[in-house]
Order: structure tokens, then sequence, then C-alpha cells
């Protein structure tokens, strides 16, 4: 929702990305596939973001209609795997045990 970025946001829409990775915001946050204006759409890219890395973490101010899932409750990291027509992700609390959020999508 930064209007800055807007621009290498719809550059990667256009070339046929499928993930975008954020970090800046102290949380975590899961979205389903967006087009280049940030609806949803079956044949756009997820975005994640992954701020959990160690800094203090950042309240919730709104929510975004288009979120998926949301936590802000603990340090965490992401692992994805990379296939040639896919991925999986799972974001782990700190403690490498609890697993926040889990999924898997295809490629374009």
């Amino acid at each position: 929702d930064d209007s800055s970025v807007a621009p290498f946001y719809r550059a990667v829409a256009a070339a046929g990305g499928d993930i975008v990775l954020n970090g800046h915001a102290h949380f975590y946050e899961r979205f389903p596939r967006l087009d280049a204006a940030g609806n949803p759409t079956p044949t756009g890219m997820r975005e994640f973001i992954v701020g959990t890395g160690g800094a203090d973490l950042y309240p919730f101010v709104a929510e975004r209609p288009a979120s998926e899932v949301r936590w802000n409750e603990g340090f965490g990291v992401l692992r994805l795997e990379l296939a040639p027509d896919g991925y999986t992700w799972r974001f782990l609390a700190a403690d490498g045990e609890k697993v926040i959020d889990s999924g898997a999508d295809s490629c374009g």
C-alpha cells in the first residue's frame, strides 16, 4: 500500500512474477494472488510480509481487505521450498516448532 513502490510491483507483475517478499513492516502477513492494482486474482502474485527477524514488532493498525493471515505475536521465519512448477511455504515461530502458516501454490 506504499505508492512509492507501486512501479516496482507493476514491473514484476508485468514480467510474470509469482511471489513478492517484503520485510520492512515488523510482522508477518500473507496475501492471496494480487494483480498490479492490489486486487485478488487467480493469475497475480502472492505477497508475503516477513518482518519478524528480531526488531520490535509492530501492532496491526488496520486490516487490509485481501489479507489472509496476520501474526505479530513473536519472531519467526518464512521457509520457502521452490520447485520448477510451484512452491510451498511455512512460517515458523522462532522456536522452530510452532507452524503459524503454511501452504502451496503453482507458478505461472
